[in-house]
């Protein structure tokens, strides 16, 4: 019982749980602060882990609960077994109409076994809640800005791959059933723990016709012989990843969960499962993947969007097929390329690269919907990558091994058992185990975190940042004035991007005077030369189709009357500004 009772305690203080009377943190003068991280904060996390479902659902409640002037916290769905999905909004809603400013989306966990993207958003939501009003930066960005935070949008596979027996890659798909075998039965053959580690490793067998070996040098390594090699050692066939012939059809692990692909579900240039492998019977089949759909398309304020996915340090913009090359166009292209850029200075060992053209093709993809569909400037991370184990060395296969031992005290390998197997009979069992490879080590998570936090920060950063920079009134004579207005644009992103443009997806930007009786009104292409486009309909309110990155917009009045004039900028993605 004492034991048992360390233990709860020991959970308690690692999620940062308040037991009454107890303080987990320490007064301020018994620490030092580093820089770039919160001092004080009020909710206490670990970064050094990862949470279920259930553990990132209270700890977005307990952040939203310290702080309800910057976060409210909301489902906007359900996933097939009915968890809620939920959603983090983190602004200051103190200051501005929250639906009116330029809004950032950021997900994570669409696969469920790509766990890190659901710490990098609880992360980022942790991170701007704790450091407003101390760091002038963030204070500035939720004043400014609003972000929509989803940690996972795939809650009931991420506990899967948690909790039941799993390799590092598996499952990739939600816990959808699927006849995968086409046996008649569903979800009948899936993997097994048969070591009870947790994890579904490899089985190998001894074998005089086995074209393997144990490395001399590491018993936990084998050797493949090679046609020419002679070798006295015993020799070892590989039965593939740990597990049984559930069903009796001659197959071991055939028919796992789901197996569908959340990732091939999107409806831009969505195609069926014989052309693109992984796809459903129609775009927006799972549930999760509708209410994200369903919330960005009532919330035209989301200029930028950030998906988190795992693993080999890539940053990746579309197109996803190069038969969507076309979607892409120059000028945004632009804006990708100084993003992107950007982050691979912030994110050593990652590359910035195209989907279709460096990683493979894909249909019916998030990046490609955001973009495609909803004009929006969209990347995705594949966090980490082999390069982070030692930093100045090219990866090899021995470095999985030395880094185990060397930096993890041999913790992320199963040593080789016996196990008497009802098929193969005597076997081994041992190997890496699922949190190994494409999670992120414990010790290196928190500086994986806040990098990639950063990048999605300095994409935001980028959105439109809209001002009415000068204001001009000229005497015309005869009772009327010549109001001229400079709107400018302070960021990267225009208010509409090119694909935006195209298809008309947002209504244009509005720019409103009100206050005088309004005779004329015109978009002024050069000021110099006096060149005007008159607006002759609803003169008052000027329709402007975009509002340029790091550009302006000129526009004039003739108007009469002895009111002081007030402007007004309403744009969709850039917000609503007057003077």
């Amino acid at each position: 019982m004492k034991r048992y009772i360390s233990k709860i305690f020991a959970g308690l203080v690692l999620v940062g749980l308040a037991l009454p009377g107890i303080s987990f943190g320490q007064n301020a003068d018994e620490v030092f602060r580093a820089a770039g991280s919160p001092h004080n904060p009020k909710v206490n996390i670990a970064f050094n882990r990862y949470y279920t479902a259930e553990g990132l659902a209270e700890l977005s409640k307990k952040i939203a609960d310290a702080h309800p002037d910057l976060v409210k916290r909301i489902s906007i769905g359900k996933s097939y077994e009915g968890r809620d999905i939920w959603m983090l909004q983190v602004t200051n809603f103190k200051k501005g109409n929250p639906e009116r400013k330029p809004a950032f989306y950021v997900d994570g966990n669409i696969h469920s076994n790509e766990i890190q993207g659901a710490e990098i958003c609880i992360y980022t939501a942790w991170y701007l809640t704790e450091n407003f009003g101390d760091v002038d930066y963030i204070t500035e960005v939720l004043d400014d800005r609003i972000f929509y935070i989803v940690p996972t949008i795939n809650p009931d596979a991420r506990n899967n791959y948690m909790k039941e027996a799993n390799t590092g890659s598996s499952p990739r798909s939600g816990m959808m059933p699927f006849d995968d075998d086409r046996d008649g039965l569903v979800d009948e053959d899936g993997l097994d723990d048969l070591d009870g580690d947790g994890s579904v490793t490899s089985m190998r067998r001894k074998s005089d016709y086995g074209d393997f070996i144990i490395d001399p040098l590491d018993p936990r390594k084998m050797i493949q012989i090679g046609p020419d090699d002679v070798t006295t050692a015993q020799r070892y066939e590989l039965l593939g990843s740990e597990g049984i012939d559930n069903d009796g059809d001659g197959r071991v692990n055939e028919d796992r969960p789901g197996y569908y692909d959340p990732n091939r579900d999107w409806a831009w240039k969505w195609q069926p499962d014989y052309i693109q492998g992984g796809a459903l019977k129609y775009p927006f089949s799972v549930p999760a993947n509708r209410a994200v759909a369903d919330f960005v398309l009532a919330h035209p304020n989301i200029a930028g969007a950030q998906s988190f996915h795992n693993s080999g340090g890539m940053i990746l913009r579309g197109p996803g097929a190069e038969e969507d090359l076309a979607t892409y166009n120059r000028a945004d292209l632009r804006i990708y390329d100084a993003i992107g850029e950007k982050g691979e200075k912030m994110l050593p060992g990652y590359r910035y690269l195209t989907v279709y053209k460096d990683l493979y093709s894909v249909f019916g993809g998030e990046l490609d919907w955001f973009y495609g569909s909803r004009g929006i400037y969209t990347f995705t991370n594949e966090i980490f990558s082999s390069f982070a184990y030692y930093k100045n060395e090219r990866p090899d296969r021995n470095q999985s091994y030395d880094f185990d031992r060397e930096l993890l005290a041999n913790d992320a390998f199963t040593p080789w058992a016996p196990y008497n197997h009802p098929t193969y009979g005597e076997i081994e069992i041992g190997g890496f185990k699922k949190n190994f490879g494409r999670a992120t080590p414990g010790f290196m998570l928190e500086e994986e975190l806040h990098r990639n936090m950063a990048f999605a920060l300095y994409h935001a950063h980028h959105m439109p940042k809209l001002s009415i920079d000068k204001v001009m009134e000229k005497d015309l004579g005869g009772g009327l004035r010549e109001v001229t207005a400079i709107i400018k644009n302070e960021r990267l992103m225009p208010t509409h991007a090119s694909q935006d443009l195209k298809y008309k997806i947002e209504r244009p930007d509005y720019i409103s005077i009100d206050g005088v009786s309004v005779q004329a009104g015109m978009i002024v292409e050069d000021l110099d030369l006096g060149i005007t486009t008159e607006q002759k309909v609803n003169p008052a309110k000027l329709e402007v189709a975009n509002i340029p990155g790091n550009g302006t917009v000129i526009v004039r009045w003739i108007v009469s009357g002895r009111g002081t004039p007030k402007i007004t900028v309403d744009s969709a993605k850039g917000g609503l500004i007057t003077r």
